[in-house]
């Protein structure tokens, strides 16, 4: 009779124990499984980036979305699109100058940081860059003010979410290129 007496408070332990047991192994498998998705997601699936800035000066810029470097390379900011001012079939684009002008005042004659993206060229040869100067990073901010377009193209999604909000506020105060063209 006595034996009958303890058989709810076994089994009462019995299943708190397994709850533990599953617990814990649940723990643990979890643990285990995020460390091999980190390790395999890193070395396998994860866009390699080069955080490593280069220091170069700006001797010339091109037009509002390029600029060409101290040693003649030429360099294409990523994640951005400026109208151009001398487009092949349709000449100077509404705002190109404008855009060329403020780049020129942004880098011109200034040393500027470059960040690699995924992609090292474009299909011209031109190096795909992120830029800074003067702590300013200059891909968002011609956007910001309006003298650039947000636009993603290849792999590099790095900032797209941010240069796209950067546009539509932009657009939603009329700054330069939106308030200007048509």
């Amino acid at each position: 009779m006595g034996f009958l007496k303890l058989k709810p408070v076994v089994l009462r332990r019995l299943k708190f124990a397994s709850f533990l047991l599953v617990g814990v192994l649940w723990f643990i498998t979890t643990l285990i499984a995020v460390g091999i998705g980190f390790l395999f997601g890193r070395s396998f699936s994860t866009p390699s980036y080069e955080n490593a800035f280069e220091s170069v000066l700006v001797t010339r810029v091109i037009d509002g979305d390029t600029i060409e470097l101290e040693d003649g390379r030429r360099v294409r900011y990523i994640g951005i699109d400026t109208p151009e001012i001398s487009h092949p079939t349709q000449g100077q684009e509404c705002y190109g100058l404008e855009a060329t002008i403020r780049n020129q005042q942004l880098v011109e004659g200034k040393i500027v940081e470059l960040q690699k993206g995924i992609e090292n060229e474009d299909q011209y040869g031109r190096l795909l860059r992120y830029v800074y100067v003067d702590g300013v990073f200059v891909n968002a901010q011609l956007i910001a003010e309006g003298f650039a377009y947000a636009s993603s193209y290849g792999p590099e999604k790095r900032y797209q979410q941010v240069f796209t909000q950067l546009q539509q506020y932009s657009k939603l105060l009329g700054r330069g290129l939106w308030s200007a063209c048509p």
